[in-house]
């Protein structure tokens, strides 16, 4: 690997997958990865709210795992996988089963939030995988995001709700293969 020195006076290619496609755009060293996806690239669905770490506003995720892109230099990303809301939608723009809920349970209202909660819990579902958490664990998860509308009762209401049907859909499915298996020694 080919360490290359930034400096100041110049601006920087910065080449990334983001939600599946291959963009690239100009930054300066210092840069910050939510000014570059939203100046630079036009995905605007991350927003900016403390700059500081503290609201989770702009979380997406890099490499698949959420982290803050108000903490985190455009310059850091170049060669990773990004991931924002914007790619949570289908190509033909059919909602994901979590912003489904989200809109089905009323777990916003500005909006402001949203997106950055959004990737938080994407990521936090498929790391739990194969189990259905508790309330408290939802909570626990998005403890890391200010919200001043909702209360958290309907956010948290649909992640179960998704949880749980990711949980069942796994469920029919292992059953569905085990079947098959069965079917075919018979």
């Amino acid at each position: 690997m080919t360490t290359v020195k930034l400096t100041k006076e110049n601006l920087h290619q910065i080449s990334v997958c983001l939600n599946g496609r291959d963009r690239q755009g100009a930054a300066e060293p210092r840069m910050l990865l939510t000014d570059w996806l939203r100046h630079r690239i036009g995905a605007t669905g991350t927003h900016v709210g403390c700059e500081h770490g503290i609201c989770g506003a702009c979380t997406v995720l890099i490499d698949g795992v959420a982290q803050r892109a108000c903490l985190t230099l455009a310059a850091q990303v170049d060669g990773r996988r990004v991931d924002t809301v914007e790619g949570l939608a289908s190509e033909e723009g059919e909602l994901s089963d979590l912003q489904q809920a989200f809109k089905r349970h009323h777990a916003l209202q500005c909006g402001f939030c949203t997106p950055g909660i959004l990737m938080s819990t994407s990521d936090w579902l498929n790391r739990i995988q194969g189990r259905v958490p508790h309330e408290q664990e939802v909570r626990n998860m998005l403890s890391g995001h200010l919200c001043r509308c909702t209360g958290y009762a309907p956010i948290v209401a649909a992640v179960m709700e998704v949880a749980q049907n990711r949980y069942d859909q796994r469920g029919q499915a292992t059953s569905s293969e085990q079947n098959d298996k069965e079917s075919s020694h018979a």
